[in-house]
């Protein structure tokens, strides 16, 4: 830091991101971070999640995390719930696959079918 315009955009950047985390809005993105999910790659996945929605400015927008959701096999899920729609659980997701869903479902409202578990 070396001034406190840099701190001032810092400070900003990082209110943004806790208010992605913690925040009551319209669409919730919901990424399991169980053992097996970390293990999985879910902790990248979050990570690009978050990139993407805040180079984006997407607003109406929180991301969380929860634990085990006992689908091992289908690790790091990835579930987007909309108010008034089903909640759709996205398996196997990686980065690339992470950022496609932010812009695909989250921009366009389009679910990827294919990346999709029942």
């Amino acid at each position: 830091m070396k001034s406190l315009a840099e701190l001032d955009k810092l400070r900003e950047k990082l209110q943004e991101e806790m208010r992605l985390r913690e925040g009551k809005e319209d669409v919730k993105v919901v990424v399991t971070m169980g053992t097996c999910g970390i293990a999985s790659g879910a902790r990248e996945v979050l990570t690009a999640i978050l990139e993407e929605i805040s180079k984006r400015g997407l607003k109406g927008v929180t991301v969380t995390q929860t634990g085990c959701a006992g689908l091992c096999h289908c690790e790091p899920l990835v579930e987007v719930e909309r108010p008034g729609r089903d909640k759709v659980t996205y398996g196997h997701v990686d980065e690339k696959k992470a950022r496609e869903i932010v812009v695909s479902h989250l921009v366009n409202g389009q679910i990827i079918k294919e990346w999709t578990i029942k």
